[in-house]
């Protein structure tokens, strides 16, 4: 896979695929992404959860374009080094969660499960589909499925 050089992180659509440069990250690119989200997810945290909802809706929605166009510049379907979807999906998986730096790392650690793991059926449509809704698709579901099991955790 080819290296990302930062001048890229000049073009605003890379500079947000590549998570404000996380992504650039020599190894484990997609965990970078996600302590990037998990920052996020702290930010958003104090929101009421149609607050957080609305955020999450338009950070999807940018990042199908957002990463389709990333993707399509570097002529790679996505390319490690993209992780604005980790971003959303962090969102995602914290949404629902109570506050505290325990469901934090709880949250980020079971993310990053399912985002590696990609347990059916995240392989299925992370090898399923083309542009920036596939590439955004497989965190998604991994950031629901996190989130689940966090939320599921708080109702004991």
């Amino acid at each position: 896979m080819q290296r990302l050089d930062a001048s890229l992180l000049k073009d605003p659509v890379h500079f947000l695929a590549l998570g404000f440069g996380s992504g650039l990250a020599p190894v484990a690119p997609g965990t970078f992404g996600s302590v990037v989200g998990a920052m996020a997810a702290l930010l958003v945290q104090p929101f009421p959860l149609p607050a957080k909802l609305a955020v999450i809706a338009l950070t999807f929605l940018a990042g199908v374009w957002i990463c389709g166009e990333s993707a399509r510049r570097l002529g790679v379907h996505d390319h490690p080094g993209i992780v604005w979807d980790e971003i959303v999906g962090m969102l995602i998986t914290m949404a629902f969660a109570p506050a505290g730096w325990r469901w934090l790392v709880a949250g980020f650690v079971l993310f990053r499960f399912f985002d590696i793991l990609k347990p059916w059926p995240i392989r299925k449509l992370d090898h399923g589909m083309d542009g920036g809704l596939g590439i955004m698709l497989d965190d998604v579901l991994a950031g629901v499925y996190a989130g689940l099991l966090l939320f599921g955790a708080a109702m004991l």
